[in-house]
């Protein structure tokens, strides 16, 4: 705790607070995405909401577009249902402890660990990927992770490591100190144990072999998939937008509809426009879209129309024609709303 409070840090603005909403909705930006990355997002979400009222009685739509461009967009949907959940069911007050917090949409044991402590100051550890890397470097914890046994036996070491005096100021400091050490010090790779608060208790750093945990043997297979996109624009520079199902990749976000061929691509325009021949048609680039367990090819296929023709694409099904300046207000995945600047704004 004292190295935290001298070498820590402490600038961060989520930790000026102990407002639930505002450490709810760093840790939630947090997951799986870097502090850089996360400064800007935070703040301009703060900004269109500045509390959990706000943010539950926005639309999806405008909550996906403020998020658009940080990934995981089912964190975004997940933040938009828990404000609601709380508005509901908890009067607008967030719970104050960590197995309440654990009922809401969207946060797990670790996240509602770390709003506990940090805003309630409950004695309750986390394990986030920071926290886990520590813990088991440091307790030689050489269990397998991808067993549920070993994750469930890490979490009551971490309890038994917690403070359990002073846990107002405490509980706070420890949480934060131990996402600091993960972040900075006991890094995944080359961690910097010479200088670290911890070296003389790791039983990983004594043995020399500190990246050899955390142990996790069941590797993810990633995949990948072929996307055609059809990029219909017509002669007033509107694209024509379609919201994704609720479900699966982009969930909820606009994009150009979507085939699993080429042509499937070409049985859609013809079926809508009779002769896909008497319009313009391009193929733009390819390009590749990397997600955590999935490579996403994508094929745009550019087509230009006039008016009437555009007139045969109906606005039903939560489809839209949209003008450049309108994107900002939809939720559109990160390639969508770059491949659209490039060829459209």
């Amino acid at each position: 705790m004292q190295w935290q409070a001298s070498h820590g840090r402490n600038h961060l603005p989520w930790q000026q607070t102990r407002d639930p909403y505002r450490v709810w909705l760093s840790e939630v930006m947090l997951q799986q995405t870097q502090v850089s990355t996360v400064l800007g997002y935070y703040q301009r979400f703060l900004d269109a909401f500045p509390d959990v009222a706000s943010l539950a009685a926005a639309p999806q739509d405008a909550v996906l577009a403020l998020w658009s461009g940080l990934g995981y967009y089912s964190r975004a949907r997940n933040l938009h249902k828990c404000a609601q959940t709380v508005m509901e069911q908890w009067g607008g007050a967030f719970p104050q402890t960590a197995e309440e917090l654990a009922t809401l949409p969207g946060i797990g044991r670790s996240t509602a660990g770390a709003i506990s402590s940090f805003c309630f100051s409950e004695c309750v550890p986390i394990l986030d990927a920071n926290v886990r890397r520590v813990l088991t470097r440091v307790l030689g914890f050489d269990g397998d992770l991808a067993q549920s046994k070993n994750e469930k036996q890490l979490w009551v070491h971490a309890q038994q490591l917690c403070p359990t005096e002073n846990l107002h100021e405490a509980m706070p400091r420890y949480t934060q100190g131990m996402m600091d050490l993960g972040a900075s010090i006991c890094t995944p790779r080359k961690p910097s144990c010479l200088v670290c608060p911890l070296h003389d208790e790791c039983r990983a750093g004594r043995a020399g072999n500190p990246e050899a945990y955390p142990v996790r043997t069941r590797k993810v297979k990633r995949t990948s998939e072929a996307w055609w996109l059809l990029v219909v624009v017509d002669s007033q520079r509107r694209v024509w937008l379609q919201k994704r199902p609720q479900v699966g990749i982009w969930a909820g976000l606009y994009s150009p509809p979507v085939f699993d061929s080429y042509e499937a691509l070409q049985r859609f325009a013809n079926a809508t426009w009779l002769d896909s021949a008497a319009h313009s048609w391009q193929d733009l680039p390819g390009f590749l879209h990397v997600l955590t367990h999935k490579d996403l090819h994508l094929h745009p296929v550019l087509v230009t129309m006039d008016q009437a023709q555009a007139a045969m694409l109906s606005d039903a099904d939560e489809s839209c024609w949209v003008h450049a300046a309108g994107w900002a207000e939809l939720g559109l995945p990160a390639p969508i709303r770059k491949l659209l600047d490039s060829e459209l704004a």
